[in-house]
């Protein structure tokens, strides 16, 4: 079911709505996409939660999607939280939410639990955003020209995404006996959500603060996933974080950044294990 949601007024003049969709009944469960991404991120996993027993929603983060556009040249993450935290303040939920998130979208949760201990039942991040470093030298190069990046972004046509998504799709390819490779629905979705992501979305990693020293802190169950072939946050940025999550346990996969699209049967199956095993 498809809804939208008057979240209660934010400061930094944030847009209180919300698009959001939900499905099933049970314990919630909250999903998070990542940057220049959308709710369809989720399509899924958000059927095989609710067949299992859960209430699950998904949104578009402020920026993206169908969620409002701020008319600014660049986003700040404070924006983006307090337009997340608003939303999940407004469904008034009976019990503290899973949360399951990938890439910028973990920032967020990670964000969450740090200032909410006791309203998170557990996370599940995959390919999890938490420090400036895990970005190539040349995309960190690229966010400090927010103006430039807006400018770009806002003209660049659908074509020209989805030219890039089908050649990283295909360099990408198989590795062994595992195919990391989209399906065409993903790929068309996925270059559709970049096209209508909010230009000044883009500064966002620009805008984050480093989590490294904050994740002893993180004592919630968390399951973290991640593909060892990732070419958007380094791979091995994920074991540190691991080690240092002390309620924790972990699994790489042979694939990409995206390994909840390009393996869903099999991220979906753990995700699923690992929130029924949270009741034993």
């Amino acid at each position: 079911m498809k809804n939208t949601t008057q979240a209660r007024g934010a400061p930094y003049d944030v847009p209180a709505q919300v698009n959001f969709i939900e499905q099933g009944d049970g314990p919630p469960v909250i999903l998070v996409h990542g940057l220049a991404a959308s709710l369809h991120d989720w399509d899924d996993l958000l059927p095989d939660l609710s067949a299992a027993g859960y209430h699950a929603y998904a949104l578009d983060l402020l920026g993206h999607g169908e969620s409002p556009r701020m008319d600014a040249r660049s986003y700040k993450m404070k924006w983006v939280f307090k337009h997340f935290t608003n939303w999940i303040d407004s469904l008034a939920l009976s019990e503290a939410p899973i949360f399951i998130a990938h890439s910028l979208g973990g920032y967020l949760c990670l964000q969450y639990a740090l200032r909410n201990p006791g309203r998170v039942r557990a996370l599940v991040l995959i390919n999890p955003f938490y420090k400036l470093s895990q970005l190539p030298a040349a995309l960190r190069h690229t966010y400090r020209h927010p103006r430039i990046n807006a400018f770009v972004a806002g003209r660049l046509p659908q074509w020209i995404y989805r030219a890039a998504i089908d050649i990283s799709n295909h360099l990408l390819g198989r590795n062994g006996e595992s195919d990391s490779t989209l399906s065409e629905r993903v790929r068309q979705q996925t270059a559709l959500d970049y096209k209508r992501t909010a230009p000044g979305a883009f500064n966002l990693p620009n805008t984050l603060r480093d989590l490294t020293s904050s994740l002893p802190r993180v004592s919630t169950a968390t399951l973290l996933l991640w593909g060892d072939r990732d070419q958007t946050l380094a791979p091995d940025s994920f074991p540190p974080m691991l080690a240092a999550l002390p309620n924790a346990r972990g699994q790489t996969f042979a694939g990409g950044h995206v390994i909840h699209q390009s393996n869903p049967v099999l991220v979906n199956r753990l995700v699923l294990e690992y929130l029924s095993s949270l009741n034993k």
